[in-house]
């Protein structure tokens, strides 16, 4: 197995496994690793590799530099070695964990200092994993995707997703096939408690008490005024209707 301390010439170097068709195809572009290292021709080994499994790469050899690359342009992962030009490794990860816009930002510390003392401290100051030099190819490429994969199932546990309808729980939006569309509150709320669940009946109880809370007044057949203002929204153009009413039962949403 191949380690970046034995190989002399990137181009030469066997491409590790890269991603799968269907594992890139989960974003909507390849991601973006910065690669920060002084050393040239393990920087150039990396970016290399990198690219042939399907990531976009940005290199840069000290520490200044590296934040100036961020504030330009923020990359999907970080790969950091400790020991820099101008601010260490650790000092960058302490810069970024202290910014909102980076804070969540996948770093992966990599260096030849292998001691548990240091590998504590850089977890403690926010790197996210560790790789040791001399490393596998296979295994660096490896950490990049779990760490990635972990970011993209965090960012993404606040889409819900039926057919072409998209909804938002933290910007609070809706679109279907990629146009925006406008809710009042009570509808969005309603919408949400039936695409939590897909496919599943809801009943008018169990609506109210999700959107309208335990405590309210609000009648049973206020649901069904709302389902219809709902299904005005969502089906304006003549859309396919995704929400089904079940005959003295209740509702779901449903793209089948």
């Amino acid at each position: 197995m191949r380690s970046a301390s034995d190989e002399q010439n990137p181009q030469r170097a066997n491409t590790p496994g890269g991603r799968s068709t269907s594992e890139r195809q989960r974003w909507a572009r390849e991601p973006l690793v910065l690669i920060i290292e002084d050393e040239a021709a393990i920087a150039e080994l990396i970016r290399y590799n990198l690219q042939k499994s399907g990531y976009r790469c940005q290199v840069v050899h000290d520490g200044e530099e590296a934040l100036l690359a961020v504030e330009e342009q923020t990359p999907d992962l970080i790969l950091l070695d400790w020991m820099l030009p101008e601010l260490s490794g650790i000092e960058i990860c302490r810069r970024l964990r202290a910014r909102v816009e980076t804070r969540n930002l996948p770093i992966i510390m990599v260096t030849a200092r292998g001691e548990e003392q240091d590998l504590l401290r850089g977890l403690r100051e926010g790197a996210d994993d560790y790789v040791r030099k001399p490393f596998s190819l296979n295994e660096l490429i490896a950490r990049v995707d779990a760490a990635l994969r972990r970011t993209r199932i965090s960012h993404q546990a606040h889409l819900l997703e039926v057919g072409d309808l998209l909804l938002d729980t933290e910007a609070v939006t809706v679109s279907r096939a990629g146009q925006r569309l406008h809710l009042a509150p009570t509808e969005f709320r309603l919408l949400q408690a039936l695409m939590q669940s897909p496919g599943r009946v809801l009943s008018r109880d169990t609506l109210l008490s999700q959107v309208w809370g335990l405590d309210s007044d609000v009648e049973a057949r206020t649901v069904d005024v709302h389902v219809r203002r709902l299904r005005q929204a969502l089906n304006a153009g003549g859309q396919p209707d995704y929400v089904r009413t079940v005959r003295g039962v209740g509702y779901s949403v449903d793209a089948d």
